[in-house]
C-alpha cells in the first residue's frame, strides 16, 4: 500500500500548466520511485545470487571436497535453522523493526517441544504444534510490547531474548531433553522423503516454508500492510488501518517461524538444548540484510532472504572445509555483516537523492 501526495496546481500559463518540462518532471517524480525500488530490489537479489555462485566456485577450487554431494547436503541442512529464523525476521525488518529474541526463543521452543513429547508423553503432532505455538506466543508478546506499549523493538526483543534464555533453562532444569523415547521425531529433520536421496526432509520443509512466506508477504493483506507500515507507518494509520493490531499479527507470524526453527533444530540434534541459541539472531538478521531487505523497513523479499541464508551457510561450511580456525570464521562472518549493513546504508542514500 502506498500513498501519493497530490502536487499543487501550477499557475495558468506556466510550463507545468502547458504540459511542458515541469509537468513531465512531476509525473516522473510520481512514477519513477516505484519502478526504481523494484529495479534495485531485483538488482540486489541478482548480486546476492551472483555472490553465492562465486563463493561456491571459490571454495570448490580451494578444496574439491566442498563440492561433494554429501557436503552440499550438509550446507543445505545447516541453512534450515538460520533460514527459518530469517524468514520470520524478514517480516519484522520490513516493518522497520528488529527481533533480537529469535535465537534464544528458538531454544525455548525446542524445550517446549521436549516438554510436550517427553514429559507429557503427547503425540508427535502435538509436540510439533506446541513448539510452533510457543514461538507464535513469544512473537505476540513482542508485538504487544512494540505496538501497544510503544516500547522500541530493540529494547522489547532484547528483554525477550533474556527472558526466553532464562525460561529455557528453568523449564528444562538446565539439562538437555532427549527424544530417544519418541520414535520418528528425528526423522522430521533427518529422514529422506525418497530412499537413497541425499537431501533430508528438513530442507524440503524449509523451502516449503519459504514459498508460504513469499506468498504471504507478496500476495496477502498482511503482506501489503507489512510493507505499508515499514514505508510510512503514520500515513498507514491515517488511512484508517489499525497499525497496532496488524503489527502485533506480524510479530506473531514471525514468531511462528522461530517456533518451527526450534522444532527443526531439536529434531536434527534429537535433543532440546536449553543453552543453545545465542548468536543465531545475528546470523538471521545478516541473512535478511544480505538478501536486500532494508533495515529501515519498506523493502525486502523472501527470495533475497533465502539467498542470504545460503550465503551464510556456504561461508561457514567453506571456511571450515579449508581449515580456517573457528575464531577467524567468526571474524569473517562479522565482516560480512558490516559490509551488508554498509551497503544497505548506501542504498538508502541513493534513494533519498
Amino acid at each position: 500500500m502506498s500513498t501519493v501526495n497530490k502536487a499543487p496546481e501550477a499557475p495558468t500559463g506556466s510550463p507545468q500548466s502547458a504540459g511542458g518540462p515541469g509537468r513531465l518532471r512531476s509525473a516522473l517524480a510520481v512514477t519513477s520511485p516505484g519502478l526504481r525500488v523494484r529495479f534495485q530490489t531485483s538488482l540486489q537479489q541478482l548480486m546476492a545470487f551472483g555472490s553465492l555462485i562465486v563463493l561456491v566456485i571459490l571454495f570448490g577450487i580451494l578444496n574439491p571436497r566442498f563440492l561433494q554431494p554429501t557436503n552440499l547436503s550438509d550446507i543445505l541442512l545447516s541453512t534450515v535453522v538460520i533460514g527459518l529464523l530469517a524468514l520470520g525476521a524478514t517480516f519484522v525488518i520490513v516493518t522497520g523493526g528488529i527481533d533480537l529474541s529469535v535465537g534464544t526463543g528458538m531454544s525455548l521452543c525446542s524445550v517446549m517441544t521436549g516438554v510436550v513429547l517427553t514429559n507429557l508423553g503427547m503425540p508427535l503432532i502435538l509436540g510439533v504444534l506446541g513448539g510452533i505455538l510457543a514461538g507464535a506466543l513469544m512473537g505476540a508478546v513482542n508485538g504487544f510490547f512494540v505496538s501497544y506499549l510503544k516500547i522500541p523493538p530493540f529494547i522489547a526483543t532484547l528483554a525477550m531474548m533474556m527472558v526466553a534464555q532464562g525460561l529455557a533453562l528453568v523449564i528444562s532444569g538446565t539439562k538437555p531433553i532427549y527424544f530417544n523415547d519418541t520414535p520418528g521425531f528425528s526423522s522430521i529433520a533427518l529422514g529422506k522423503p525418497i530412499a537413497g536421496l541425499v537431501i533430508p526432509n528438513a530442507v524440503f520443509i524449509f523451502f516449503a516454508a519459504a514459498v508460504i512466506a513469499g506468498i504471504v508477504l507478496s500476495r496477502t493483506l498482511i503482506g501489503r500492510y507489512t510493507f505499508s507500515i515499514g514505508s510510512n507507518e503514520e500515513a498507514t494509520a491515517l488511512s484508517g488501518i489499525n497499525v497496532r493490531k496488524w503489527k502485533m499479527l506480524i510479530y506473531t507470524l514471525a514468531g511462528s517461524f522461530t517456533g518451527l526453527a526450534g522444532v527443526m533444530i531439536a529434531a536434527r540434534l534429537n535433543s532440546a538444548q536449553p543453552g543453545q541459541g545465542m548468536g543465531y539472531e545475528l546470523q538471521a538478521i545478516a541473512a535478511v540484510v544480505i538478501g536486500g531487505t532494508s533495515l529501515v523497513g519498506g523493502k525486502g523479499s523472501i527470495i533475497g532472504t533465502v539467498i542470504g541464508a545460503l550465503i551464510m551457510s556456504v561461508m561457514t561450511n567453506g571456511l571450515r572445509v579449508i581449515s580456517v580456525p573457528q575464531e577467524w570464521q567468526n571474524v569473517a562472518i562479522g565482516v560480512v555483516i558490516l559490509i551488508a549493513v554498509y551497503l544497505d546504508m548506501l542504498r538508502r542514500k541513493e534513494n533519498t537523492t
